[in-house]
C-alpha cells in the first residue's frame, strides 16, 4: 500500500506533489459536494441493521484460506469467485470487471473489479470500497529473508472487504433510502517494492481503482460520496483525518468524525490531521470526480498499523470488533442522513 504516512525513504516530495493535485482540483470540486444531512439529527438513536462481528471475521478468514491473492494466482482467481458469489446472495447486481494492469517491473497481470449494488434504481447514490488483493512482498518485514515473499493480507485487504460483506448482507436486508455500491478493487497492492532499483512510483499502486474511475462500472455513474476502508480491523483501531481525504471532501469527514464522537467512538476516529496517504480515494476523487475519503489506520509510533506489508499481517491481526466500530458509524451516518421513506 502506497506510500506511508511519515514519509519514510525519502518520500517527501511525492507527498508535496500529490498535495498540489489535490489543492489545484479542490476548488472546484467542493462545489460539488452537498452531504449536509437533515437538521437535529440524532446519530446516536438512529436505528441501523445489526452488523455481526463474528460473520465478518469469518469471511476474513474465507478469504485468507484460499491463499496469498497475488494477481495471477489460483487463489486469487478462487477468492474473486467467491466474492462474487458471496455478493450475489445479497446485491440486486453484481458486476465483474475485467482489466489488464502493468505493474512496475512491466509485467502484465488480469485483475477483476467486484461491484455490487443494492437499491439499484435509486438515483441518489453512496459508494463504499476496499481492495481485495493481498501484496506479493512483505518488503517491510522485520526479516530481510522475508522481503520477497507474499502476504496474508488480513488487515491490509481481507478485513476492509469483509467489513463491506457483512455491510451488504444486512444492508440488504434493512434498507436505507439511498442506493449503496460496495466497490471491491483489485491490483492496489502490487506497487513497486522497497528492495527494488530505482525511484518509487506512485502510479504503480491502486491500479483497479484508476482503471474504474476512468472506465465506471455503468457509464455516467456518479456518487453523492465515497467512503474507502483500508487496514479497519486490527487491534487498537485508530483513523485520522488524512490529508487527501480532507481536501477533496472535508465535510464528509467531519460528518463522519461526528457522528462517531456522538455514537462514543471518539478515540477511536481521532480529530487530529496527517499527512496524505496515496491510496485508492485518491484516483476516485482525481479521476471518478467524487468526493471521497480514506478511512486508514494511523498507529501512534509506526506505519499504518505494527504488521504493515510483513508475514505478521495475518489473521492474528484481525479484531472483529474494530470492523463492527467502523461499520456501525458509519451507517449512523447513512441511515440518518437518508432513511428508508
Amino acid at each position: 500500500m502506497r506510500f506511508d504516512i511519515y514519509g519514510k525513504i525519502g518520500r517527501g516530495a511525492l507527498v508535496a506533489s500529490l498535495l498540489l493535485l489535490t489543492v489545484a482540483m479542490v476548488g472546484c470540486h467542493k462545489k460539488k459536494v452537498k452531504v449536509e444531512g437533515p437538521k437535529g439529527v440524532d446519530y446516536a438513536a438512529v436505528t441501523t441493521p445489526v452488523f455481526s462481528a463474528d460473520s465478518a471475521y469469518r469471511y476474513t478468514e474465507e478469504q485468507l484460506a484460499f491463499g496469498y491473492r497475488v494477481p495471477g494466482s489460483a487463489a486469487h482467481r478462487e477468492c474473486g469467485d467467491y466474492l462474487v458469489k458471496k455478493m450475489r446472495e445479497w446485491c440486486d447486481t453484481v458486476i465483474e470487471q475485467p482489466f489488464s494492469a502493468t505493474l512496475w517491473d512491466g509485467k502484465t497481470v488480469k485483475g477483476r473489479n467486484i461491484i455490487g449494488s443494492i437499491g439499484k434504481d435509486e438515483v441518489q447514490r453512496v459508494l463504499l470500497c476496499a481492495h481485495w488483493d493481498s501484496r506479493a512482498w512483505a518488503d517491510h518485514d522485520p526479516d530481510e529473508g522475508n522481503h520477497k515473499k507474499p502476504i496474508a493480507g488480513a488487515n491490509d485487504g481481507a478485513g476492509g472487504v469483509a467489513t463491506l460483506m457483512e455491510m451488504a448482507r444486512v444492508m440488504s436486508a434493512q434498507r436505507p433510502g439511498i442506493g449503496v455500491d460496495f466497490v471491491f478493487f483489485d491490483v492496489e497492492d502490487q506497487g513497486k517494492p522497497e528492495w527494488s532499483d530505482g525511484p518509487y512510483e506512485d502510479n504503480t499502486w491502486c491500479k483497479g481503482s484508476q482503471y474504474w474511475a476512468k472506465n465506471p462500472h455503468v457509464p455516467f455513474y456518479n456518487a453523492l460520496f465515497g467512503i474507502l476502508f483500508d487496514m479497519v480491523s486490527c487491534d487498537n483501531p485508530r483513523f485520522t483525518k488524512e490529508e487527501v481525504s480532507r481536501n477533496f471532501a472535508k465535510n464528509i469527514m467531519d460528518k463522519l468524525w461526528n457522528v462517531a464522537a456522538v455514537t462514543g467512538a471518539q478515540n477511536i476516529f481521532v480529530n487530529q490531521n496527517t499527512d496524505a496517504i496515496l491510496d485508492d480515494h485518491l484516483y476516485v476523487n482525481q479521476i471518478a470526480k467524487i468526493p471521497t475519503i480514506d478511512v486508514v489506520q494511523n498507529s501512534e509510533g509506526c506505519s499504518f498499523f505494527p504488521y504493515w506489508h510483513t508475514m505478521g499481517d495475518n489473521l492474528k491481526a484481525v479484531n472483529r470488533e474494530s470492523m463492527k466500530t467502523v461499520a456501525n458509524v458509519t451507517m449512523k451516518m447513512i441511515y440518518g442522513d437518508y432513511p428508508k421513506k
